[in-house]
């Protein structure tokens, strides 16, 4: 049997990690020594198909047939507000499947997301297989603590389109607590502050040697590095845009020169207090003159720019602590995960809410691959390490009831894994199926949460309006994915399901 390995499939960057005989954990490392795979997949001009370096190699040049960030968008609806908003970002082409999903327009192909997923997920496995020498089948992938039922569904998809068995999903800030805590015998309350390109985690983990219960999480999957960047580059669109009275945005390769700056720039000004940025020949005057962007980026205007996307964290935090109804002074240890976290005024601040400096116990790009290959190697036949992960759910799951309004089944940071059976009879006289709408969210109304599918169960004995009585199982197991069952309860018999993920 091929070991299992741990990969941290990440928005902007993704790698993989194993743990080698002696129990050692190592981070699989890439042709050059580089452990760290860009999330990147394009088509270039001969109809190649280029995934992770190679294909952020020839970002600037081709960047409509480039795709990048595609994690923000696996297992949404055409129609979600992310969606509308990442067009306004990226230039690359969406349209609507027919699933309602996302399909993304390449090189003249069309693709759906979770085929991007899986293409970037066997890049990672090839490489992976180089390092092994030995076939790679099997995988525990890390996703983000709030991604919803149907965004997990998605990833496991992704592995099997590629034939790789996603033996477990695992959250992100847990896999990140599981690299801190596993080996040290420790009894301590960690908040994880995770803060990756893409994406944002807050979770509270108890650890009690080998116990690893989450207590809270939360999040927002649509806040994380780029943004940070995105500020950058709207400033500096903006300030051309008055200088000269040209629009940049409308140019893919000018925007692609920007963004490549914007992000070493940040990255720069986390440890200086200022940096150049210039791109020289940007565009031209209409009179045919080379123009150049121009200018030093100071740390203080980037906080400047950014500041109310750390309030968002910051509010995030607050909600998740009371949760938890866990005081800051009560923590022990505050882990910072992912490269944004690197910033200066996000430690800060962090520092100023918990009275102390944040741990340097995990390494912020490395923890999640690291978690993930403990807990894959824990799974395997010959372990010796037995972990015990208590997790919840970051949302809460529940029904459409009469007039849009959310019944809640289980509560937003219900423990996992967890089942629970309601009631429901028949509205009209020989009714032989009961259908059901399923949403996912923190919204009183569903029209705000996210549509987990239509279930139908079909079978039920016909009886006058009202006698056929049915029991209905909610079913949320360990990786926070739902099933659902139903049964007549005169008879016990089960009845058929039947799901639709599709969108309104």
């Amino acid at each position: 049997m091929s070991k299992i390995i741990g990969i941290d499939l990440g928005t902007t960057n993704s790698c993989a990690a194993i743990v080698e005989q002696q129990g050692h954990v190592k981070l699989i490392p890439y042709k050059g020594g580089e452990f760290i795979i860009p999330s990147i997949f394009a088509i270039d001009d001969k109809g190649n198909e280029l995934i992770g370096h190679e294909a952020k190699r020839q970002w600037q040049l081709n960047p409509r047939n480039t795709v990048y960030a595609a994690k923000r968008l696996v297992g949404r609806s055409f129609e979600s507000d992310v969606v509308a908003e990442m067009q306004k970002s990226v230039a690359y082409e969406m349209r609507p499947g027919e699933r309602n999903d996302v399909v993304l327009d390449v090189g003249k192909k069309h693709f759906r997301l979770a085929e991007i997923s899986a293409k970037i997920l066997n890049k990672i496995r090839s490489v992976a297989q180089d390092y092994l020498q030995e076939k790679v089948t099997r995988a525990v992938v890390t996703v983000p603590a709030y991604f919803t039922d149907r965004q997990r569904q998605a990833v496991k998809d992704a592995g099997k389109m590629i034939q790789l068995e996603v033996v477990r999903i695992i959250n992100e800030p847990t896999a990140a607590a599981l690299a801190y805590g596993i080996g040290k015998s420790l009894h301590e309350t960690v908040v994880i502050y995770d803060l990756g390109g893409g994406t944002f985690d807050v979770s509270i983990i108890e650890i009690r040697d080998r116990v690893f219960e989450v207590k809270a999480t939360g999040g927002d999957i649509f806040l994380g590095g780029l943004d940070f960047d995105q500020a950058m580059i709207r400033h500096v669109i903006d300030d051309f845009q008055k200088k000269h009275h040209i629009d940049l945005a409308t140019d893919p390769v000018a925007m692609q020169r920007i963004k490549d700056l914007a992000e070493r720039v940040k990255i720069d000004l986390s440890s200086r207090e200022q940096a150049p940025f210039n791109v020289p020949f940007v565009t031209m005057t209409p009179q045919g003159q080379p123009l150049n962007i121009d200018f030093v980026f100071t740390r203080k205007l980037l906080e400047e720019l950014t500041s109310k996307l750390v309030d968002r964290t910051f509010q995030i935090l607050d909600r998740v602590m009371e949760d938890a109804q866990l005081d800051p002074s009560k923590v022990d240890e505050l882990l910072l995960v992912g490269g944004q976290t690197r910033m200066p005024l996000v430690q800060k601040r962090l520092t100023d809410r918990f009275g102390k400096a944040p741990s340097k116990g995990v390494h912020p790009d490395e923890a999640v691959a690291i978690g993930a290959a403990l807990y894959a190697n824990s799974l395997e036949d010959n372990s010796n390490l037995r972990l015990q992960l208590l997790d919840v759910i970051p949302m809460a799951i529940g029904l459409e009831k009469a007039g849009g309004t959310f019944h809640v089944v289980f509560p937003r940071n219900a423990a996992i894994p967890n089942a629970k059976a309601i009631e429901a009879t028949t509205s009209y006289d020989d009714q032989t199926e009961v259908a059901m709408r399923i949403f996912q969210g923190d919204h009183g109304q569903v029209s705000h949460n996210e549509l987990l599918g239509d279930f139908l169960f079909s079978g039920l004995r016909p009886a006058p309006a009202g006698k056929a009585r049915l029991e209905i199982t909610f079913d949320v197991n360990i990786e926070g994915i739902l099933t659902m069952s139903a049964r007549d309860m005169e008879t016990g018999r089960q009845m058929k399901t039947t799901v639709r993920v599709t969108q309104h």
